[in-house]
């Protein structure tokens, strides 16, 4: 239908343009003689497709208002919900916004309900109805009513009375701590309304010296690295540790000023004493687990059960800052009472809206466990990386390569969802390069779960021949590189386990050639020799600390680019200096090497993540070189 695609398209306009809205709020419909189209619960305006929206049978949909409702807030909501459901057609093809009942009642053709930050800076404010009549004297304020069927039939109420008045509906009405509803025949008409309202906001805030952007500071990095990674474990859900970002340094608003903000962010945040006890005191008060705290004038830390959530909740809090600023200009902020944001929080439809916003992660063996893999830009960490965000896994992708990086953390967000994965540029040879991308990693999700010490580099010659640059670059990555990471990484997983949890895991991605010498390729052997030493000594002291250190061993890669590289790989080298006897093409040399081993295939990424899944999962080991050779190398 072209009115609905049109719909859709002005939709992703509003949800990608900034300001409107935040976290896929808002609410977009349609409406003909028959059926409401309307935006679903837990679908962006960002995003949404013409086939998304959710046909309603406004007859039906009528009986809202018709049918005797019961006295219990939560009965009637049920029953709202249940009439709704019965409104869909097809039957069971949707969930349609809680908010259609509102929309049906709003007599033109295009409704589009939004929550711009300028407009929210008004009607979050002591002041906003008494600036709204002076601003917008041609729109409706209606004062801050609980959602659902009570918002529903005030809002019915308020403009029918308009009507009466008017002798037609306003195209314009705020709600109360909770944004603005704008309906029109024409989209066009909808988009011009929008922008007067936002030109009209932006001179109010400026001619009361109120700055409309909002510009954290840093936070004060001693602070969260200290702080992060045991409130991953103190913040626990389930026993599984959450994922804390540090979007910055600012001025958290102290009590919730819209229900967005209360759906993601929860009512109050959290500043005092981060220990089990404050924070258990906390929850006993308020009913859950904080997932805004803030160290005043130090750092803002968001919490989530996956990033995508810690994400979201930083997001609410950001803004709802931005609206306490925004608020100075019109009397400063009007929070909700304490019945205005039990309601959200008890409220069903709003925990179905988080729960679908969440959904995709699903019961996986790494299940938002936030893994870094180093060298993951391609090659065996590209590899590694994709199998264990396939089991679940955040994944951090840290390279040399940063733009690589990149490009696998964007291929595995748009294979496993946003938020999975994030890129950290890192010269594991260069202490001051592994201390910041382990910075960073805290300040991204408060700290990490698995190490995968993955990164590494190869160069084969003579010892008669090899200079004492090359063999001192091999070991300085390979080597000391992995000292260094294991270094910098080992007192944050300690102050994860200190405050209880799980164990956590460096596994060491190591080599067939750290369990028997290889010839004319003494650096690498040499390199992987010693850090299997490594591997079990530190696995001796971190133990203490509940961390187990494991190292993998696999056999070549042979579909890598180090091998298979047409151009520069290996089977193309081996060809061209005629290493293998009678080889003749590509695939002569590749059978050859294929044939040393008695599975007789290479090493694959999967085979190696099998492996470290099993390190994870394996409760009762450390300090162990894992062969994966496909039986090439047998220990004995």
């Amino acid at each position: 239908m072209q009115e609905v695609a049109r719909l859709a398209a002005v939709s992703n306009q509003f949800g990608t343009q900034g300001g409107y809205v935040f976290l896929g709020g808002g609410n977009t419909s349609y409406k003909n003689a028959e059926f409401l189209f309307i935006k679903p619960s837990g679908t962006t305006l960002a995003n949404i497709r013409e086939d998304q929206f959710v046909k309603v049978r406004r007859e039906s949909l009528r009986r809202v208002f018709s049918e005797t409702m019961p006295a219990c807030p939560w009965e009637r909501e049920a029953k709202v919900k249940a009439l709704m459901a019965a409104a869909v057609e097809p039957a069971g093809s949707g969930r349609a916004s809680v908010e259609a009942p509102v929309h049906e009642v709003i007599e033109y053709a295009y409704v589009v309900h939004l929550h711009p930050t300028l407009v929210n800076g008004m009607t979050c404010a002591r002041q906003g109805a008494k600036t709204a009549a002076k601003l917008f004297p041609e729109a409706l304020w209606i004062e801050y009513t609980d959602p659902g069927y009570t918002l529903s039939t005030v809002v019915k109420t308020r403009l029918d009375a308009a009507k009466a008045e008017r002798g037609s509906q306003p195209k314009v009405f705020f709600l109360g701590n909770h944004g603005v509803f704008v309906g029109a025949d024409t989209l066009e008409e909808i988009q011009t309304i929008y922008a007067n309202l936002m030109t009209t906001l932006e001179k109010a805030y400026t001619e009361a010296g109120v700055p409309t952007d909002f510009q954290p500071g840093e936070p004060d990095a001693a602070t969260f690295l200290a702080a992060a990674p045991a409130l991953r474990t103190l913040l626990a859900e389930d026993g599984k540790r959450v994922v804390v970002t540090v979007p910055g340094n600012y001025p958290v608003a102290p009590g919730p000023l819209s229900p967005d903000h209360v759906v993601y962010a929860k009512s109050f945040s959290y500043a005092g004493e981060f220990t089990a006890a404050a924070l258990a005191a906390f929850q006993a008060e308020r009913g859950y687990l904080p997932k805004v705290l803030n160290v005043p004038g130090k750092a803002v830390f968001c919490v989530g059960s996956t990033r995508k959530d810690a994400v979201a909740a930083a997001v609410a809090a950001a803004d709802a800052a931005l609206v306490l600023q925004l608020t100075q200009a019109f009397g400063g902020p009007r929070y909700l009472a304490d019945a205005e944001w039990g309601f959200i929080e008890n409220w069903e439809v709003e925990s179905y809206r988080r729960q679908i916003a969440a959904s995709g992660g699903g019961a996986k063996r790494l299940a938002d466990r936030v893994c870094v893999v180093t060298g993951a830009a391609q090659g065996f960490g590209l590899g590694i990386a994709e199998e264990l965000a396939a089991n679940g896994a955040h994944i951090v992708v840290a390279d040399l390569n940063l733009a690589g990086a990149q490009a696998t953390a964007d291929g595995l967000n748009a294979r496993f969802g946003e938020n999975r994965a994030t890129a950290v540029a890192v010269n594991i040879a260069q202490e001051d390069s592994v201390a910041a991308m382990v910075a960073r990693v805290v300040r991204d999700f408060g700290g990490l779960d698995v190490l995968v010490a993955n990164a590494g580099v190869l160069k084969a010659g003579s010892v008669k021949e090899m200079t004492l640059k090359d063999w001192q670059f091999v070991t300085d990555v390979n080597y000391t590189g992995y000292f260094l990471c294991v270094k910098h990484v080992a007192p944050v997983l300690a102050a994860q386990t200190a405050a209880g949890g799980d164990w956590c895991d460096i596994v060491q991605i190591n080599s067939k050639s750290g369990l028997e010498g290889s010839n004319k390729n003494g650096a690498y052997a040499g390199s992987k020799f010693g850090t299997i030493g490594l591997t079990q000594s530190f696995a001796k002291e971190l133990v203490a600390d509940r961390v187990k250190v494991n190292s993998i061993c696999p056999g070549n890669y042979f579909g890598g680019p180090l091998w298979s590289d047409p151009e520069r790989g290996l089977f193309r080298q081996y060809l061209d200096t005629g290493k293998v006897p009678g080889a003749k093409t590509i695939d002569d040399v590749r059978r050859f090497y294929e044939e040393k081993v008695p599975m007789a295939r290479g090493c694959d990424p999967k085979d190696v993540a099998t492996a470290i899944l099993y390190c994870v999962e394996q409760k009762y080991e450390t300090g162990q070189a894992i062969p994966v050779t496909g039986g090439q190398v047998m220990l004995s």
